[in-house]
């Protein structure tokens, strides 16, 4: 290995290096190097690393929640159907108040 304070960056060769990425083993000056998840990286390798799982995890958590606004939507839909139709089996006698009325009763 050699001494860092020899080394040069990776990206600026006229600028010295103040890291080695521990994925690449690459030297870079501190514009190049961020600290992730308690490492020192280069921003090559923390694309390579970090941004593929992170695009998918955001594309699943999309999907997850458009399945769950479309089960919410039909759960919805089914329960105002079956009310409609239970509202449809009710005798129209029920809705033109007949049921409550007492019966007239014919003279003989």
């Amino acid at each position: 290995m050699s001494n860092l304070s020899q080394e040069r960056c990776f990206n600026h060769p006229d600028r010295e290096a103040a890291a080695r990425c521990p994925e690449c083993r690459r030297c870079f000056c501190r514009e190049c190097v961020t600290e992730h998840e308690e490492r020192v990286i280069c921003a090559a390798c923390l694309a390579r690393i970090g941004l593929p799982a992170g695009r998918a995890g955001a594309t699943r958590e999309k999907l997850r929640l458009a399945l769950r606004c479309a089960a919410a939507f039909l759960f919805l839909w089914l329960l105002f159907y079956a009310m409609g139709r239970g509202l449809l089996r009710v005798p129209s006698a029920f809705h033109e108040g007949a049921l409550w009325k007492p019966a007239t009763q014919e003279a003989p």
